[in-house]
């Protein structure tokens, strides 16, 4: 008796095993996103509609806004990626994608449900991504000079603080992790605290922003570690943000801090917050090299990964680190490191060129760990 999934998978894989375009989605937060992604490593739309001025006043983001927000932008994101790219949604659009997890359960629901509605009313196969492998695959899809497996990926965002070794498109092994918060978050929390104004891009673009500015501290010296666990192969950032809250509260509140002083507190937790990832970086490079796995490539991606200032800090480590591979880090565009569809598109061109598709009663993962990627799918097969 031939299988429903086979009768599902049976057209595409006749007419698309080298040409394929997929729309896909992404709502893991509060970005609302569509893209338009072709097997040819072309991006023909990549659709971003952002909450950050509905989530300003509360610090972070408020779940029940962000699902708010994603259902009123949705139709519009898809709307206008479908234009953008130029595409016909039943003629052009070969699969649907969209993110399954990890993130906040009813943003996520929002793509998901939109994805779903889309690909059995169309009769389009459908596959579902883990956020942090669409951030760790984006350097195969924009990188003229693509990481090579296996690779070490620092992937660093709101939601994540991770090291992984990559040895394939969905095998992926933590190195390290945070036993607390993410340093996106952290960094979100310290840009509260010192009462910056966000930019088009969030707080942690405001504190990165706010950092750069030419203001002289003089002698200003802040008592913050200069790495977390040194020499250790986990994350901490609670403690550092909780650091420069007491100092902020010995002086009564931000108010009562002049501007060198302020900018003094936030240079230092940046410059601690970064050295962290530097001390992980080696430890894992060490690490590789101990096991006598050959890696010669790092990717930083996630939010975090666009701020510039942790690029040039993870090049000079690298440049310094006595290593005995030469070791190239590969950075996807600023655009692309944030929450994108884009990612989410490319993360799942090599299952639908591969036909293994997802049923359409798959459901949302709001917890998954990367390291469960290979084993944890709800798939077709033959």
């Amino acid at each position: 008796m031939i299988s429903q999934c086979f009768l599902r998978r049976l057209p595409f894989s006749l007419h698309h095993t080298r040409s394929f375009t997929v729309l896909a989605f992404e709502t893991s937060a509060d970005d609302t996103c569509a893209a338009v992604v072709h097997s040819s490593k072309s991006i023909l739309s990549n659709v971003v509609i952002k909450q950050n001025n509905l989530h300003e006043q509360y610090g972070g983001i408020y779940p029940i806004t962000a699902i708010d927000a994603h259902q009123r932008n949705m139709p519009y994101a898809v709307r206008r990626a479908l234009k953008e790219a130029n595409v016909d949604l039943v003629k052009d659009i070969n699969g649907i994608a969209f993110t399954r997890g990890p993130g906040m359960p009813g943003c996520l629901s929002v793509g998901m449900n939109a994805a779903k509605t889309l690909a059995a009313a169309l009769n389009k196969p459908i596959v579902g991504v883990h956020h942090m492998q669409g951030h760790a695959l984006t350097p195969l899809l924009t990188s003229s000079n693509p990481p090579k497996f296996p690779f070490l990926s620092l992937l660093v965002s709101g939601g994540h603080t991770l090291l992984l070794l990559g040895t394939s498109l969905d095998s992926f092994q933590i190195l390290a992790t945070t036993v607390d918060e993410s340093i996106g978050r952290a960094i979100d929390k310290v840009s509260k605290l010192l009462a910056l104004k966000w930019t088009s891009l969030g707080p942690g673009d405001a504190l990165e922003k706010f950092c750069a500015q030419k203001v002289d501290t003089g002698p200003i010296v802040i008592p913050l570690p200069q790495v977390t666990m040194a020499g250790k192969m986990s994350f901490s950032y609670s403690g550092l943000h909780s650091r420069v809250e007491r100092f902020i509260e010995t002086f009564g509140g931000i108010r009562n801090i002049d501007l060198p002083t302020r900018m003094a507190i936030a240079r230092a937790f940046q410059k601690s917050a970064m050295a962290q990832l530097e001390d992980k970086l080696l430890l894992g490079l060490q690490w590789c090299q101990q096991k006598d796995v050959p890696v010669r490539h790092v990717v930083l991606s996630g939010g975090v990964a666009s701020n510039q200032y942790l690029r040039e800090r993870l090049h000079q480590c690298i440049l310094k680190a006595d290593l005995d591979l030469s070791i190239d880090l590969v950075f996807p565009p600023p655009h692309l490191c944030t929450d994108n569809a884009v990612m989410i598109g490319w993360a799942s061109m090599h299952r639908f060129l591969a036909n293994d598709f997802d049923e359409y009663d798959i459901e949302s993962r709001p917890k998954w760990s990367i390291d469960q990627l290979a084993n944890s799918a709800t798939r077709c097969t033959s």
